[in-house]
């Protein structure tokens, strides 16, 4: 992969008022993921499969409030709990054929008694998919809020 531009990277920041473990497990344990993955905002997960290691895998669906499956999968690079997750992220076409491969960094640090995640996806092809991915993501990252926010 040759040089990032901006139009080729997409960096998000939140702080959450949850310790940095909670944060992880919302990311990691299966008891916490079902309440808050699944984005944009109407989509759900109707199938999710992930072996959270490295060298491990994910693979899930979002059905999109008009009832259209959306496929990704990825490998976990690495895993280092409760601090970082890597993993490559990948959509997949309607025949099962993977698409343009990009890598997203999660970091998670203690920020007093709360905890400041940054999401980084590189590798983009186009600032349009970047752009979609920004929605995305933020969508995911409003649910994941709420459900702490339930939780904590």
């Amino acid at each position: 992969m040759g040089p990032i531009t901006s139009a080729h990277e997409l960096v998000i920041t939140r702080t959450f008022e949850a310790r940095r473990a909670l944060v992880f497990a919302c990311w990691t344990e299966e008891e916490h993921k079902e309440h808050w993955q699944g984005a944009p905002e109407g989509s759900t997960v109707t199938f999710h499969e992930a072996d959270i290691r490295p060298g491990g895998f994910f693979k899930l669906c979002m059905r999109s409030p008009e009832c259209v499956g959306h496929w990704v999968q990825g490998t976990y690079v690495r895993v280092v709990k409760p601090e970082l997750l890597e993993f490559t992220h990948c959509w997949l076409d309607a025949e099962g054929r993977s698409g343009h491969e990009t890598l997203v960094t999660v970091t998670f640090a203690q920020q007093g008694t709360g905890t400041e995640l940054t999401l980084w996806q590189r590798g983009f092809i186009s600032a349009g998919s970047r752009n979609g991915h920004e929605q995305g993501w933020s969508s995911t990252l409003e649910r994941l809020t709420a459900y702490l926010n339930e939780i904590n």
